[in-house]
């Protein structure tokens, strides 16, 4: 007999672990953002090749994808609290080791097992699911990505300033110091004021990652939004990769001009995302909106080319992460619905290391078509790649009504 919370004790878990959650996710990107602005300089201290550096940067998705589903189906066997601190204690670690790292492969394997312990966005989503009513999941997830967008503002300004890069890999130690700090802060928080959202379940059968996958993209409603995942994904980060490249050939824009749309883009995703998106969502619709989101996204990246200066670039930036904003919280919403309640955490982390390797691939592929084709190709790339995914959200909010459970 699966154990429940009464409805009073969910209410009750919801409200005084939602900011707890939110502080969690924001300390965590906090971290993160510090990092990822000081990645490309901390590997040449090392003398890396321009391929050892893009190794580095990959390693993290790479880790994600193997981390998400496994932390997720982890936390659906032994509760959402002991997996995340355990995971955000071993990340801690990780950045304090990035600090002393000898050379740019400890770094990389570093960065590997920082990215597999950092992939437990689904065991977060899982406890969201677990204490909250599923038509206000969206809204509520939406909550989770404000946080992320804040610390990852926030983040890269904070590293510059602790950043000393003409010191060497010595002048690192201090950013990644303090990330490791604000991961240890991260686990302390959850271990005084987050209670567990489930009860420890004995004789449950899990399925295992590739026959969860199996399943999963032969189902009505989570095969199309696991695709949906990947595609967007592949498209925004490509975008996000080549996005200076392509200011700097285009405008002849530097790091002020490039920082500061990029500044918009956190801004108007944490508005949309704290503000609009659960509204919109319970008043018309997941499925709906998340179509809404798509389209948003794909007008963007088909007006991005066309642009004329500062103001249009960043007026269609903002446009697109609108479009993201309103649209992604509802993946998570609708593959909960389908999912039973013994499989949150992973089948939410499946769409999770469906994103992990979106932002593998999609940089890779931008890159190529920006150095291959010409600098407008990867907006071209990633309209082609996000426009099906109108359709699939459709497809899967028509069957989600009726759709068996994953």
């Amino acid at each position: 007999m699966t154990l429940r919370p009464a409805p009073a004790e969910t209410e009750t878990a919801s409200q005084a672990a939602l900011p707890t959650l939110l502080f969690v996710v924001f300390m965590n990107l906090l971290g993160f953002g510090m990092v990822i602005p000081l990645l490309p300089f901390y590997a040449r201290s090392f003398h890396a090749e321009p391929w050892q550096i893009s190794l580095v940067f990959s390693a993290y998705a790479m880790g994600g994808f193997v981390g998400e589903p496994f932390w997720g189906r982890l936390s659906d066997r032994i509760g959402r609290k002991p997996v995340l601190i355990s995971t955000l204690t071993c990340n801690c670690l990780c950045y304090g080791l990035m600090a002393f790292a000898p050379n740019i492969w400890a770094a990389f394997v570093i960065r590997l097992f920082g990215g597999m312990f950092a992939g437990n966005g689904s065991v977060v989503q899982g406890y969201i699911a677990d204490v909250t009513p599923a038509h206000e999941r969206a809204g509520k997830l939406a909550r989770l990505g404000v946080a992320f967008n804040i610390g990852f503002i926030v983040g890269p300004s904070l590293s510059g300033l602790l950043a000393h890069p003409e010191l060497g890999p010595e002048g690192f130690r201090l950013p990644f110091l303090v990330a490791a700090t604000l991961g240890g802060l991260s686990a302390l928080g959850v271990v005084l004021l987050v209670r567990e959202s489930r009860a420890r379940r004995q004789g449950v059968r899990q399925l295992g990652r590739f026959a969860l996958f199996d399943k999963a993209i032969r189902h009505p409603t989570a095969g199309p939004l696991l695709i949906l995942t990947l595609a967007s994904g592949f498209a925004f980060t490509g975008i996000e990769s080549v996005f200076g490249f392509w200011g700097k050939a285009r405008f002849n824009w530097g790091p002020r001009e490039i920082g500061l749309i990029f500044g918009v883009v956190g801004i108007t995703n944490a508005l949309a995302q704290w503000f609009v998106t659960g509204r919109l969502s319970k008043h018309y619709g997941e499925a709906r909106m998340l179509a809404v989101g798509m389209g948003l996204t794909v007008l963007a990246q088909l007006l991005l080319p066309f642009s004329w200066g500062l103001v249009s670039t960043t007026a269609f930036m903002a446009l697109m992460a609108f479009g993201q904003s309103v649209a992604f919280p509802n993946v998570g919403a609708l593959i909960s619905r389908v999912t039973d309640s013994e499989r949150q955490g992973q089948a939410l982390g499946l769409n999770n290391a469906m994103g992990a390797l979106a932002r593998f691939i999609g940089p890779l592929c931008s890159g190529l078509a920006f150095a291959s084709v010409n600098i407008e190709a990867p907006f071209w790339l990633a309209s082609l790649a996000v426009a099906p995914a109108i359709g699939l959200a459709l497809l899967a909010g028509k069957s989600v009504a009726r759709a068996p459970l994953l």
